[in-house]
């Protein structure tokens, strides 16, 4: 690419649209010329598309055809950082730099000319009149607080039409005002004073702050309940105080709110936020002001890391290990090793926070590739909970009941002394599995080889691959017989069941993501439970990530063994994480915590590693053992996956890159399958795998890319390359 950065009128320039075209495109540069990285609007057949003004043009096509750019739009620039970003990471994961480019610009009227713009906001007095639809529009308000929404984006979330928000702003219901768009964000204050830190904490802190360095990554291990949100907040001081931007990346939108608390108390104002659960009209204001050094802090999900940030100083990946920081649809990335990838571009430094890390972030550190700080002792005055099996093969237990005598007798001693205990499961729904007990026939999905979850609350049967539900039948659809189908094994809405039967005057909290039908809902009912309001909690894994239940002095696991069946080469790792990261929230204020895993296994290594509490021990042995595997991240795995609306062809495909297998082989590469994929169809469409390994320094992008262009695709038949995969379904 050229390294000159202004092209006057007329000069060929080299345009990255986000349309599917597989590269950048030639163009006339518009009067006025233009400049690399502007945002600018292009022709492309018919249409007017955006691009982005890449370099000077490759000259392969003819000059005199060249048509010519649009107009240059009014943003700023994209900067040569996170351009040379895009294209490592489309280079790293096997993307096009279309789809990564997409990833960058996604958010609704990006271009528009600024002005005002007019939003829609709840108002001060409820309508005289109130309609099913009216209280669906108020309902999407009281959500989002204070946000504004654009008149179509809340009748679309709302589900009504745009003539219902515009009665109810003439009721006075809500309030349609005209603002300027895109006003910088409060400014954070670094100079107001933080929480008072132990020794271990300011430490920590002190070794975090290294003028020295420019781009580097700590890994900020800290047992659960040590303050490592303390320790890295002041981080993020420190990074305002030299002008520069932070991102906090969070696993969980429902995190979010109790975050964006503790920021607030910490800096005198609130930082912009970016997920899924922020109106467009936000989201537009974020990435403006992110290109103009409007906000400086940004905590986001995984898709803030693409953000045009004017001066980007520092990325905190909290909860680093989490799998949800890996995208599975689409673009496929990992936001951990991107966020690094970004930050070694930006000149940024890179704080990956857990309690329990990664494996790869774990050997990255040994290795002296990352810094790493410990946070040994939890902070204040409570100690890490005591952790016991119970080994549930000597538990008499009556059928269809999940809760030993053992752990009922402790959930009762905690409600006697006025304290709470949790109990996890991570199944949603009321059972895995709906069976006929004339025919034997278990109810699936009709888009999808997988089994329908029974979610008695709402009373439906829920595919959790696709989304497709349907009410609970009482008549089999297999044989006809009624009255026969029956629910198959626990999740979190029959545990409640049986809690209910079993502590009848205590009161219960379920939590579960799909209980909940906001984040402010959500919200509410975890405030509600910290200030003592439910005796027993039931939760899933939502219920493991970063809430402080001051009463909390039980967490009782009911299935320990769930997370380690299968072939998932990281079962031991996730369920280490999971575990620890559970029994974590027992015992964070004065009283002591007790954590008890049901277990029928409880000599298996890893359930001994979780009692024993001897983590760099557990880290250890499952290092040395993916070493000797040659597996990640001792060695380099990709997944392909092949979807399309019939299975044979899959195969086929498969057989034939199996048969031109030499780019592989010439980098000493394995190739595992085609198979079925362990969910074997999704949404309609079946799916075949196959898995490719490779050593540790193998060209493994270079080598696939030689290989999958050898065979040439039908239609309807998609290749997915999933370089570093986490999941295998």
């Amino acid at each position: 690419m050229s390294e000159q950065s202004h092209f006057p009128e007329g000069a060929r320039v080299s345009v990255l649209t986000t349309e599917p075209v597989g590269r950048p495109l030639d163009y006339r540069a518009p009067e006025g010329g233009c400049a690399l990285g502007d945002f600018v609007e292009v022709p492309l057949g018919p249409r007017k598309v955006m691009g982005v003004v890449w370099g000077a043009g490759d000259g392969r096509f003819d000059a005199a055809k060249l048509r010519a750019v649009g107009r240059v739009l009014d943003v700023p620039p994209m900067r040569d950082e996170l351009r040379l970003f895009l294209m490592r990471m489309a280079e790293y994961t096997m993307t096009s730099r279309a789809g990564v480019l997409r990833l960058a610009t996604r958010t609704p009227g990006l271009f528009d000319p600024p002005g005002a713009r007019r939003i829609y906001r709840l108002g001060a007095a409820p309508p005289a009149r109130m309609t099913e639809a009216r209280e669906k529009v108020l309902e999407v308000l009281r959500d989002h607080g204070g946000a504004g929404f654009y008149l179509t984006e809340l009748a679309q979330l709302a589900g009504v039409t745009p003539q219902v928000v515009k009665g109810l702003a003439k009721t006075g219901a809500i309030d349609e005002v005209e603002q300027p768009r895109d006003l910088p964000f409060p400014r954070l204050d670094p100079a107001l004073p933080g929480k008072d830190l132990s020794p271990d904490q300011a430490a920590a802190v002190a070794a975090l702050r290294d003028p020295a360095r420019d781009f580097g990554v700590t890994l900020l291990k800290g047992v659960t309940g040590s303050g490592k949100t303390e320790v890295y907040l002041e981080a993020v001081a420190d990074c305002l105080r030299q002008g520069r931007q932070a991102l906090v990346l969070l696993p969980e939108i429902a995190l979010t709110s109790e975050f964006l608390t503790r920021v607030e108390a910490r800096f005198g104002a609130r930082p912009g936020e970016w997920h899924s659960g922020v109106t467009q009209s936000e989201r537009r204001r974020l990435w403006r002001m992110a290109a103009e050094g409007g906000v400086q802090l940004v905590v986001g999900a995984r898709s803030a890391l693409f953000l045009p940030f004017r001066d980007l100083g520092l990325i905190v990946v909290d909860e680093e290990h989490d799998t949800s920081y890996k995208q599975e649809e689409g673009a496929l990335y990992n936001a951990r090793d991107m966020a690094v990838l970004r930050a070694s571009f930006a000149g940024a430094q890179v704080v990956l926070a857990s309690a329990t890390p990664s494996l790869e972030s774990w050997v990255n550190a040994e290795a002296g590739k990352y810094r790493r700080i410990d946070l040994a002792a939890r902070f204040g005055a409570s100690d890490l909970p005591e952790m016991r099996a119970i080994d549930m093969r000597e538990e008499r237990i009556e059928p269809q009941h999940w809760i030993s005598p053992t752990l009922v007798g402790e959930v009762l001693a905690r409600i006697r002394n006025g304290e709470q205990a949790m109990l996890f499961l991570n199944r949603r729904g009321y059972a895995p599995v709906t069976i006929c007990r004339a025919c034997g026939h278990q109810i699936g999905c009709d888009h999808c080889d997988a089994r329908m979850v029974e979610h008695r609350f709402q009373n439906r049967l829920v595919c959790h691959q696709c989304g497709e539900t349907k009410p609970i039948p009482t008549v089999c659809p297999n044989c006809g017989v009624e009255g026969r189908l029956a629910p198959v094994g626990p999740g979190v809405e029959r545990l409640a069941e049986e809690v209910t039967e079993r502590f009848p005057d205590a009161r219960v909290a379920v939590l579960s993501s799909d209980l909940f039908g906001s984040a402010r809902a959500l919200k509410e009912a975890i405030g509600s439970i910290a200030q003592g309001d439910a005796d027993i909690i039931i939760g899933t894994q939502i219920v493991a990530k970063g809430h402080n239940f001051p009463k909390l002095t039980l967490v009782g696991v009911i299935d320990a063994d769930l997370g380690l069946q299968g072939s998932d080469l990281r079962a031991a790792e996730r369920t280490f994480q999971l575990m620890r990261q559970v029994a974590g929230r027992a015992g964070r204020a004065e009283k002591p915590g007790l954590a008890l895993l049901q277990s029928y296994q409880p000599e298996h290594p890893v359930i001994r590693a979780i009692l024993s509490g001897e983590e760099e021990a557990f880290w250890r042995e499952e290092a040395a053992q993916r070493r000797a595997q040659g597996v990640p991240p001792f060695g380099r795995m990709a997944g392909i996956i092949l979807s399309g609306p019939d299975l044979q062809p899959l195969f086929d495909i498969g057989a034939e890159l199996t048969r031109r297998r030499g780019p592989l082989d010439r980098i000493g590469a394995q190739i595992f399958g085609p198979a079925p994929a362990p969910i074997a169809r999704v949404r309609g469409r079946h799916r075949v795998r196959m898995l490719i390994k490779a050593e540790k320094t193998a060209p493994l992008q270079a080598a696939l890319a030689v290989w999958v262009r050898q065979v040439k695709l039908p239609p309807n038949v998609r290749l997915a390359i999933d370089i570093d995969p986490q999941s295998f379904l």
